[in-house]
């Protein structure tokens, strides 16, 4: 194709717009960028990479370098109890179900529900007009005979006299004392018919036999009772002293049988946290025989309840002390950390650096720990901060806060990033989490 050799008439040339270089230079800026992994090769590009990252670990590394806070305990000498723990039920010392002895309508109940009751108070009444009635016959019955009594032995002398001076008959004396005799006899079963109408009479009232406290009535006013109902009128049930009722494993038998055989065993009534005391109280019968099926022994404690916080029928964890450990090396238990290899402690160096130390732990509870080897008595044992502690951590020892105790020390002790985030939030959010405009 040819091309003209001249340019139309009129044709006039025009200067490139700038747009047209900018888009040139960003054309030639992503080339350069395309292009780049080749010029400097891959190797380059690898080694920028790691230690840009190497420098984002280092940068995250300095913010954890330097001492771990912790708190430390020393060890110490201490007296431990030697105990048992079981689970036990409370029950009453004595608890009584108050019937009547006789037929009639009940006319009055003598106590509120939940009342407590001496032993004599009147717990109820049923009505008393006919066995009132009986007891005033048996008593006129035998003044009766007593009058007729009184007239035949007033005749038996009279006739003694007569016989004695040959007036009267030896028969008729000997008739008229056997009269008297009779006569005796009968006062003596009105005496007896007395009593009975008597003791009738009482049984219409109906007192309490024990101190304790009465629980809901079992019958209401107005209703007619008899001796054969089983339901009683109100179930009295005596609280102090009270009995918690327990077993432990036959293998600690012995154990109990020795404490006892020195003085009873002093046990303790625990709540649901095993450590908050309610009652203290002591063992006062081991029973005579094992439970073959269970392979455990019952055991009875008696404990004073003053306050009430022991109930009839209420589950309680017991300890029961049987021996005493003197003069034994005592760690807290929180200070025992288990590996592997078994127990083991930190131990605080001179040097403000710890130690990992296998230890030999005797017995253990939720707040000490006997331990039989590897500590001694003064050094002084981490008791937070195992999260990050390692042998040879530089650590710093902090006083456990009033407050907070040794949760200050696993505060300060958690990661910096931690810290932050539970006192709310990021740096660039605040409080609720809302990202703050900058």
């Amino acid at each position: 194709m040819k091309l003209p050799l001249s340019l139309p008439a009129g044709w006039r040339a025009r200067r490139p717009s700038p747009l047209v270089g900018l888009a040139a230079l960003a054309a030639l800026a992503a080339g350069y960028y395309v292009v780049r992994p080749l010029l400097l090769g891959a190797d380059g590009a690898s080694d920028s990479a790691a230690s840009s990252a190497a420098g984002k670990r280092d940068g995250r590394r300095r913010g954890f370098d330097g001492p771990i806070s912790i708190t430390a305990t020393p060890v110490r000498v201490a007296d431990v109890p030697v105990t048992i723990d079981a689970v036990g039920t409370a029950q009453a010392l004595n608890t009584v179900t108050a019937r009547t002895q006789v037929d009639g309508r009940l006319i009055k109940l003598g106590f509120d529900e939940g009342q407590n009751v001496k032993k004599g108070d009147i717990v109820a009444l049923i009505d008393p007009t006919l066995y009132q009635a009986a007891y005033d016959q048996a008593v006129a019955k035998k003044a009766q005979d007593e009058a007729n009594l009184a007239n035949a032995r007033v005749d038996v002398t009279r006739y003694k006299k007569l016989a004695v001076s040959n007036f009267g008959s030896q028969q008729q004396y000997a008739t008229q004392e056997s009269l008297v005799a009779q006569l005796e006899a009968q006062i003596r079963s009105d005496q007896g018919a007395i009593d009975n109408a008597k003791a009738t009479l009482d049984y219409a009232t109906i007192r309490s036999p024990i101190d304790g406290r009465t629980g809901i009535r079992l019958v209401d006013v107005g209703n007619i009772l008899h001796s054969a109902d089983t339901t009683g009128i109100v179930v009295i049930t005596q609280l102090q002293p009270i009995y918690v009722v327990f077993t432990v494993p036959q293998q600690f038998l012995p154990a109990v049988q020795k404490a006892q055989a020195r003085a009873p065993a002093p046990a303790a009534a625990l709540g649901s946290d095993n450590s908050s005391l309610l009652d203290s109280g002591v063992v006062t019968v081991i029973d005579n025989q094992i439970d073959q099926t269970t392979g455990t022994v019952k055991i009875k404690a008696t404990f004073e309840n003053k306050g009430l916080v022991l109930w009839p029928g209420q589950f309680v964890n017991v300890r029961l002390t049987v021996d005493v450990l003197n003069g034994a090396r005592v760690a807290p238990s929180s200070a025992i950390q288990r590996g592997p290899n078994g127990a083991f402690v930190y131990v605080l160096n001179e040097d403000e650096t710890v130690s990992m130390r296998p230890v030999t732990v005797g017995r253990q509870d939720e707040v000490q720990a006997v331990v039989a080897s590897g500590l001694e008595v003064g050094e002084k044992v981490a008791t937070t901060g195992f999260s990050r502690l390692v042998d040879g951590s530089q650590v710093r020892v902090i006083e456990p806060t009033a407050d907070h105790g040794a949760g200050a020390a696993d505060a300060a002790a958690r990661p910096r990033k931690d810290r932050k985030r539970e006192a709310g939030g990021e740096k660039r959010g605040d409080g609720d989490g809302t990202p703050q405009k900058r």
